[in-house]
C-alpha cells in the first residue's frame, strides 16, 4: 500500500514537470528513439573498470538524466540534442567532467577517475544534499566501501572504530555487549547505553525507538555502499539522537543481472554467510540481500575471577532486506524498502541453581517507502514513510556474595518489551541563482512501547512475586529549514534553525503482588504527561585561503528528548533498583568547532579540528537511599558536562595503489557541575578516555593482492562516576590503555571468484571492559573465506 501511494503520488508531481527523454537506471538499457543517446566506459587510472558509477548528463534549460555504470563499467544514457555536460561520480575517485559540444561524437567515451582526495570526496549527510567534502564546515569521514570490504570485522561497530571519534558505551564489540549496552558516543558526548548520535539507514532512523541504542548486527554490510559521519552536533537538520552528530549508512543503488555470495569461517566456531542479488528490468530495480551469523562466543568475565557462574558470551543473527527502486520517468523516483532481523545472545552467566542462561533475543521487521522528484522550477521534493515492529526478550541474573566468589547466581526478572514505532520526512529543496541553496522540510514520528516484567522471589528465583507493565506513547514533530549561501568564491556560509516539539502521553505502571493479585504502593495507572519544546539553530562558515588551504568554524545548539525507556522502564540489578521519571525534561547542548584542511598535494591531506560541547542537564542515575545491601537510585536531569578536545585526520596516497591514513582524537570530558553530588565536580566522564588514535596502511590492486593493515589504540579511562574503581592488579583506578593490530587480505583466484583471510586482535591482546566484575574485550579472531559475483548482460 505505502509503495502505491508513493507511486502515485510521484505520479501527480509528474504532471507539473514537461516532459523529457526518460532516465536509463544502467547499461545496456534502450534509450528512446527520438532522442540521443551517450555511451562509454568508465576506468580508474589502473585500468580497472569502475562498476555503479553515477553518470549525470546535463543540459539546458535544467535537464538533468542520471543513468549508473553496468557490471562491465558501461554505460548508456539518453540525452537531448544539443550542448551537453557528462558528470561521472565514484565512491573514492575525484568528479570527472566532460562538456560535449553540439554535433560531437557521444558514443564510445572513455572515461577516467582519479582517486579522490578527502576534500574532493562527495557526501549527503551533513546538509542532508550532495555536497564536496571539501565544501563543507564540519569535521565529516566517510569509510567507503573498499575500506569495508578490507575490514576484518563482521559487524558494523568494528568497521566503525577505524574512526578514533566513534565508541560504543562499553569499549568491546557489539558481539558480546547486551544491545541496552550499544549506544554510539561521537568525541564522548554523553557515553552510555542510550546513543547521543543519530543513525540513520538510507536516511531513515535506525536507533532503537524505545531506549535509543543500536543493534549493529542489523547493518547489512554486504550491501553498505558507504558509512558518512558528522561528529558534530546535528540537531539544526535531524533532530532527536543528533545532539552528538549523525552516522548515515548509505547502501548501494541495484545494478543489472549481479549476485554476490560470500562464506567464511573462523575461530571461536564463527560461520559467517552474506548474499546479494541484483537486477534492473526496465525501471524497476531490486536488490535482495542476507546475512547469517553464529558464534560460540568467549568468556568475558576475567580469568582471575571467573567461578560457576560464567560461560561464554555468545550471538547467533540473521538479517534479510528486500529494496525494490522504480524509476517513473528521468524525474520522479520511487523506493520501498522491507527487512527482517533476529538475533539471539547468551551474555555469558548462567544460574547455578537451574541452569538458565542469561540472555535476550530480539525480533525486529521494517518498511520504508517514497520518493524523490525534481520538479520544473528545478526545485527537489523528497518524501520517505517508514515503520517498526519489535520485541525484545531479555532475563537478568543476580550473582550474590559468596565464597569462593561468583559461585551462586539466581535470575531476578524476566522482561519483554514490544514497541511500535511509525514515521515521515518531507524535504523540499532549491537553488536560487549562484548564491542559494535552500532546503526547508518537516518530520515526525510516534513511539508506543511498554516494559513487561516479571520479578522473581529473592532465594532461587524461579517463583515469579511481581509482575508490572510499564510504558506509554511519545510523539514528535520538527520543522527544519536551511540556506547555503556563497558570499564568494572563497567564502560559503551555512545558516540551518530547527524546531521541535515532542509530547509524552498515556504514561503508566501497572504493577501488582503475585499470586494475590493486589496493587503494591508503586500502582499507578495513569501518570502525568509531559510535554516540551526545543530550538536548534546553527551557523557555520568556511573559507578558502587558498585552492589547497581552507578554515571552518561553527557554533550550534542540540538537544536529546527523553525515551520511553527512561521515563517509564524501572529495572533492578542485584541490590540495585533504578527507578524511571516520568518527568524528565531533554538534554541540550551548546557546541562549536573549528578546523582546518590543508591539501599539501593531490595525495595529501591533513585536518586538524579543534571542538568544545557543553551539556546542560544531562540524564543521570541519582542515588535516593542506601538500606543495607539494597540501593535505590532514579534517573534526573542535572548538573552540566563540557567535553572539548582536539582531532587530527590524515591522509596521503602513494601512487594509485597505496594509501595511508591516520587519525587522532583528545577527549578532556568532565563534570563540571553537579548540585545533587558535589563530589563529581570535577570528575571525568566515565568510558570517555582522553587519548584515542589509529593507523591503516592499505594497498589495493586487482591484478596482484588487497590488503589493509591497521592499529587501533586507546588511552586509560574511568569505570565509574566517582574516578575511583580499580582494576586488580594495577595501582591506578580506570581501565587501562590498549592497542589491538588487525589485518585483511583479499586475493582474485579465478574470474569473479576471490579468497581472503582476517583477523581482529591480531595478537590477542587482552584489554579491560569493566569492573566488578573484571571482563575482557574480544579476543583473537581470524576468519577465512571465499566470495563468488556473477554479472550477466
Amino acid at each position: 500500500m505505502l509503495a502505491l501511494v508513493a507511486l502515485l503520488t510521484a505520479q501527480s508531481i509528474t504532471g507539473l514537470i514537461p516532459a523529457t527523454a526518460s532516465s536509463v537506471a544502467v547499461a545496456q538499457t534502450a534509450a528512446p528513439a527520438d532522442s540521443g543517446v551517450v555511451t562509454g566506459i568508465v576506468r580508474d587510472s589502473s585500468g580497472s573498470v569502475v562498476v555503479g558509477a553515477t553518470i549525470i548528463v546535463r543540459a539546458q534549460p535544467r535537464i538533468e538524466v542520471r543513468s549508473v555504470s553496468g557490471p562491465d563499467g558501461r554505460f548508456s544514457v539518453s540525452a537531448p540534442a544539443g550542448a551537453i555536460t557528462v558528470v561521472v561520480r565514484a565512491d573514492r575517485f575525484a568528479e570527472a567532467t566532460q562538456a560535449l559540444a553540439a554535433g560531437a561524437t557521444r558514443t564510445d567515451l572513455a572515461i577516467t577517475l582519479a582517486p579522490a582526495t578527502i576534500a574532493e570526496a562527495v557526501t549527503v549527510t551533513p546538509t542532508r544534499g550532495e555536497q564536496r567534502m571539501g565544501d563543507t564546515p564540519a569535521s565529516v569521514n566517510v569509510i567507503d566501501r573498499r575500506q569495508i570490504r578490507q575490514s576484518p570485522a563482521v559487524v558494523a561497530d568494528d568497521v566503525l572504530r577505524q574512526m578514533p571519534t566513534f565508541s560504543l558505551f562499553r569499549r568491546t564489540s557489539s558481539l558480546s555487549s547486551h544491545p541496552t549496552a550499544q549506544g554510539v558516543s561521537l568525541r564522548g558526548i554523553g557515553p552510555s547505553g542510550v546513543s547521543r548520535t543519530l543513525v540513520l539507514l538510507d536516511g531513515v532512523p535506525f536507533n532503537d525507538p524505545f531506549g535509543g541504542w543500536v543493534y549493529w548486527s542489523r547493518v547489512p554490510l554486504e550491501s553498505t555502499d558507504r558509512i558518512e559521519m558528522v561528529d558534530g552536533t546535528s540537531s539544526s537538520l535531524y533532530g532527536n539522537y543528533a545532539m552528538g552528530g549523525v552516522i548515515n549508512i548509505v547502501t548501494a543503488q541495484p545494478t543489472r543481472r549481479t549476485l554476490e555470495a560470500s562464506t567464511q569461517f573462523g575461530n571461536l566456531n564463527t560461520p559467517k554467510f552474506d548474499m546479494r542479488a541484483s537486477d534492473v528490468w526496465g525501471k524497476l530495480g531490486v536488490v535482495v540481500e542476507g546475512t547469517a551469523f553464529d558464534t560460540d562466543g568467549y568468556p568475558i568475565v576475567a580469568a582471575s575471577e571467573r567461578g560457576a557462574v560464567d560461560t561464554k558470551a555468545a550471538v547467533k543473527f540473521g538479517n534479510a532486506n528486500v529494496r525494490l527502486q522504480y524509476d517513473i520517468n528521468d524525474r520522479v523516483q520511487a523506493f520501498f524498502q522491507s527487512g527482517y532481523f533476529h538475533e539471539k545472545r547468551d551474555n555469558g552467566k548462567v544460574s547455578t541453581i537451574d541452569g538458565t542462561p542469561e540472555g535476550n533475543d530480539t525480533t525486529w521487521k521494517t518498511f520504508s517507502g517514497g520518493f524523490t522528484a525534481r520538479l520544473a522550477n528545478a526545485s527537489t521534493v523528497e518524501a520517505r514513510l517508514f515503520g517498526d515492529d519489535e520485541l525484545f526478550h531479555s532475563n537478568f541474573l543476580a550473582v550474590p556474595a559468596a565464597t569462593p566468589a561468583r559461585s551462586i547466581g539466581r535470575m531476578t526478572l524476566n522482561q519483554t518489551v514490544p514497541t511500535t514505532s511509525f514515521g515521515g520526512m518531507t524535504q523540499w529543496s532549491r537553488v536560487y541563482g549562484t548564491r542559494h541553496a535552500v532546503t526547508a522540510g518537516v518530520d515526525w514520528r510516534q513511539v508506543t512501547g511498554d516494559s513487561q516484567e516479571d520479578g522473581l522471589d529473592a532465594v532461587r528465583g524461579e517463583t515469579v512475586t511481581l509482575h508490572r507493565v510499564s510504558g506509554g506513547q511519545q510523539r514528535s514533530v520538527g520543522f527544519f529549514a536551511q540556506d547555503l549561501v556563497s558570499v564568494s568564491p572563497k567564502l560559503t556560509l551555512t545558516l540551518s534553525v530547527r524546531g521541535d516539539r515532542w509530547r509524552s502521553y498515556d504514561g503508566h505502571n501497572l504493577e501488582v503482588n503475585e499470586p494475590s493479585g493486589t496493587p503494591t504502593a508503586n500502582n499507578a495507572p495513569a501518570l502525568p504527561d509531559r510535554s516540551d519544546t526545543a530550538i536548534s539553530p546553527r551557523a557555520a562558515a568556511l573559507y578558502h585561503l587558498t585552492n589547497r588551504v581552507s578554515v571552518w568554524g561553527s557554533i550550534g545548539s542540540g538537544f536529546r528528548a527523553p525515551t520511553l525507556n527512561e521515563l517509564y522502564r524501572q529495572f533492578r540489578v542485584g541490590t540495585v533498583l533504578t527507578l524511571a521519571n516520568n518527568q524528565l525534561g531533554p538534554e541540550r547542548l551548546l557546541g562549536g568547532e573549528a578546523g582546518v584542511r590543508v591539501d599539501a598535494a593531490r595525495n595529501l591531506s591533513v585536518r586538524v579540528t579543534w571542538f568544545d560541547n557543553g551539556v546542560k542537564d544531562p540524564v543521570s542515575n541519582v542515588t535516593l537511599s542506601t538500606s543495607g545491601a539494597n540501593v535505590t537510585q532514579q534517573r534526573q536531569n542535572l548538573g552540566r558536562t563540557e567535553i572539548w578536545g582536539v582531532q587530527n585526520d590524515v591522509e596521503y596516497r602513494i601512487g594509485s595503489d597505496w594509501r595511508v591514513t591516520a587519525g587522532y582524537l583528545y577527549n578532556h570530558a568532565t563534570v563540571t557541575s553537579n548540585p545533587a553530588n558535589t563530589d563529581l565536580e570535577g570528575k571525568f566522564l566515565p568510558q570517555v578516555p582522553a587519548h584515542r588514535g589509529s593507523v591503516e596502511v592499505a594497498y589495493s590492486n586487482p591484478r596482484l593482492i588487497d590488503f589493509a593493515f591497521d592499529v587501533q589504540a586507546l588511552g586509560s579511562q574511568f569505570d565509574d562516576d566517582l574516578n575511583s574503581r580499580v582494576v586488580p592488579g594495577y595501582d591506578t583506578p580506570g581501565l587501562p590503555k590498549y592497542a589491538i593490530v588487525s589485518f585483511r587480505a583479499s586475493r582474485t583466484l579465478a574470474r569473479n571468484v576471490d579468497l581472503f583471510v582476517g583477523a581482529q586482535n591480531l595478537l590477542n591482546q587482552t584489554y579491560y571492559v569493566g569492573t566488578l566484575p573484571t571482563t575482557i574485550g574480544t579476543p583473537r579472531m581470524i576468519n577465512a573465506g571465499v566470495r563468488v559475483r556473477v554479472h550477466g548482460r
